[in-house]
């Protein structure tokens, strides 16, 4: 299994690839083009947590590193954008890749962020490239915390980033295990984790 044009898919999301033409009308402001190209209506403030920018230099530096970056999270029913995801790079050498996500404000408590990190995590591991998964999230940043925590991140560390000032940094091996702690083999069903 690869994440090469590849929809991930969960009982009530689906975590699309932004390719170079959605980022682009992302950086450009454009989300009439974003909502075009998805086939669904874009959350307020989506755009805000998307690095399009920084994805897009990523991308003509190395085209290969298209699957493992930023997903708009598009919830089914009714069809619309309710956040992204995705990884900062590929794996490194030994198997690490930094998780990001952000979820719409108005989309908040539904359980989605959860969904979409288990299913990404999955995909992730699936690909026999991703051993440990990282995630930096700010120490106020309480409903992050929650959901890192909720998936057995322990913290390793703190950073300073350039945009988001003090992270706590975490890490957890993978395989991912659910909110309810069953372990999630490569290939098995996806199900819903609820917030």
């Amino acid at each position: 299994m690869t994440l090469v044009d590849y929809v991930i898919t969960t009982p009530r999301l689906k975590l699309v690839s932004l390719t170079p033409s959605l980022l682009h009308a992302v950086a450009s402001g454009d989300l009439t083009e974003v909502e075009r190209q998805l086939n669904a209506r874009v959350g307020v403030g989506w755009e805000e947590g998307v690095p399009a920018e920084r994805r897009l230099e990523q991308l003509a530096a190395d085209p290969s590193e298209q699957p493992w970056l930023v997903r708009a999270v598009l919830a089914m029913t009714p069809p619309r954008v309710v956040g992204s995801i995705g990884f900062h790079s590929p794996p490194d050498d030994y198997g690490r890749v930094e998780i990001g996500y952000d979820i719409v404000a108005g989309e908040r408590r539904k359980g989605y962020a959860r969904e979409a990190i288990q299913a990404l995590l999955d995909c992730a591991w699936a690909t026999g490239r991703a051993r440990t998964c990282i995630a930096s999230v700010s120490p106020h940043n309480t409903p992050s915390l929650a959901v890192i925590r909720a998936f057995g991140f322990r913290r390793v560390g703190e950073q300073i980033d350039e945009i988001d000032g003090l992270e706590w940094v975490f890490e957890r091996a993978l395989p991912a295990r659910n909110v309810r702690g069953a372990t999630r083999s490569p290939g098995s069903s996806r199900r819903s984790a609820s917030a």
